[in-house]
C-alpha cells in the first residue's frame, strides 16, 4: 500500500512544485541540492522518506543537462533511501524533439533520457504535452502524458466566439483537431517548409480563416521563428487577429523580441518551465499554471485512482 504522499522538488522550477502543495495542502519536503566549485551536484534529501510515495517535480529544461543530472542524482537518493515508489514529475520532457534518427549515426536522444530515469530509481513517468506520443513507448513502466487542454480551454472560451484553430504544421493537426472539436470551432493548417533546426517558413493556409480569430496551437515556443511566420501568414489571408497558446515556453534566442515585433495580440503559455525574467517587458505573453491539473493527477495516483479522468 503507499505509504505517506511526500513532494520533493530540484532547483528547475520550485515555484510550480509549491504551487502544487498547496492545491493539495501539503508541504515540500526539504533537500539539499548544492553544487560544489567543479560543477559536481550533491543532492540531500533532508526527511526519512522509507516506505513513502514520493514524487519529484523537476521539468527538464534549460539548463537541460544540469537539471537532467540533478533529477537523476535524486531519483537515486530516494532509490537508496528506501522509498516504497517514485514518480518522476516532468512538467517539460527535455531531448524530447530527438525523438528518431533523423539523419545517419545520430542518437534518438529522447530514448536515452528514458534510459538515464529508469535507471536511476524512478518507477513511474508523469509529464505535459510530450513532443511525439510515442516517447511514451521509450519506458518500460507507467507514463501519464497529461494534457494542457483543460488549462488553455477555459481561456479561450473567454475569447471572440468566431474561432478557428490553427496547426502551424502537419505534425499538429490531430492537437489543434481536439480543441476544434471540443470548442465547436473550424480548424486551419499552415504549410511549413524547415530549412534548418530552428528556421521555419510559413507557405499558406489550408482551411478559411477570415475574419475569424485563429487561434494557434503549439506545445512548445522555442525560438518563436515558427509561431511569428504563423502569424504574419494568417493575418495576410484575412485573420481578424491572432492568438497562440503553447504548453512549454522554451523562449530561447531572440524568442521574446520576435514575439514582441510579431502580429500577435496575446501568447499564451503555461509555467510548465519557469518564465522568470525570461519576459522582460513584454506584455502579450500569458502565463498560465498546471500546477492543478499536475496536483489533481498526483494525488489519484497517491489514491489508485484513475487518472484518464483527467483527459475528458
Amino acid at each position: 500500500m503507499p505509504g505517506t504522499l511526500k513532494i520533493l522538488t530540484g532547483t528547475s522550477n520550485p515555484e510550480l512544485a509549491a504551487a502544487i502543495c498547496n492545491h493539495l495542502g501539503c508541504r515540500l519536503t526539504p533537500t539539499m541540492c548544492e553544487t560544489f566549485s567543479d560543477g559536481e551536484i550533491r543532492i540531500e534529501i533532508g526527511d526519512n522518506v522509507r516506505g513513502d510515495d514520493v514524487f519529484v517535480i523537476q521539468p527538464t529544461c534549460a539548463p537541460v543537462n544540469f537539471n537532467l543530472m540533478q533529477l537523476c542524482l535524486m531519483l537515486d537518493a530516494l532509490k537508496r533511501a528506501s522509498a516504497w515508489r517514485v514518480t518522476a514529475v516532468v512538467p517539460y520532457y527535455g531531448y524530447s524533439r530527438q525523438d528518431r534518427k533523423v539523419s545517419p549515426r545520430a542518437p534518438i536522444s529522447a530514448k536515452l533520457v528514458a534510459d538515464f530515469l529508469a535507471a536511476a530509481g524512478m518507477h513511474r513517468l508523469v509529464t505535459v504535452d510530450l513532443h511525439a506520443g510515442q516517447i511514451q513507448g521509450f519506458f518500460n513502466l507507467p507514463v501519464d502524458n497529461l494534457f494542457a487542454q483543460p488549462v488553455f480551454l477555459d481561456h479561450i472560451r473567454q475569447m471572440a466566439s468566431d474561432v478557428v484553430m490553427v496547426s502551424p504544421d502537419a505534425g499538429g493537426v490531430e492537437r489543434a483537431r481536439s480543441y476544434a472539436k471540443r470548442l465547436g470551432a473550424g480548424l486551419a493548417i499552415i504549410d511549413k517548409r524547415r530549412d534548418k533546426p530552428n528556421q521555419a517558413t510559413a507557405m499558406h493556409v489550408i482551411g478559411d480563416v477570415t475574419d475569424k480569430t485563429a487561434v494557434v496551437i503549439d506545445d512548445m515556443i522555442d525560438t518563436a521563428g515558427t509561431m511569428v511566420a504563423a502569424a504574419k501568414v494568417l493575418l495576410e489571408n484575412g485573420a481578424r487577429e491572432v492568438t497562440a497558446c503553447a504548453t512549454h515556453a522554451v523562449l530561447s534566442g531572440p524568442a521574446i523580441e520576435r514575439i514582441s515585433a510579431s502580429e500577435f495580440s496575446q501568447v499564451i503559455v503555461t509555467d510548465t518551465i519557469p518564465a522568470g525574467d525570461k519576459l522582460g517587458n513584454c506584455s502579450k505573453i500569458k502565463v498560465l499554471s498546471v500546477a492543478g491539473l499536475l496536483a489533481k493527477a498526483i494525488h489519484n495516483i497517491h489514491t489508485e485512482s484513475s487518472v484518464s479522468v483527467l483527459f475528458v
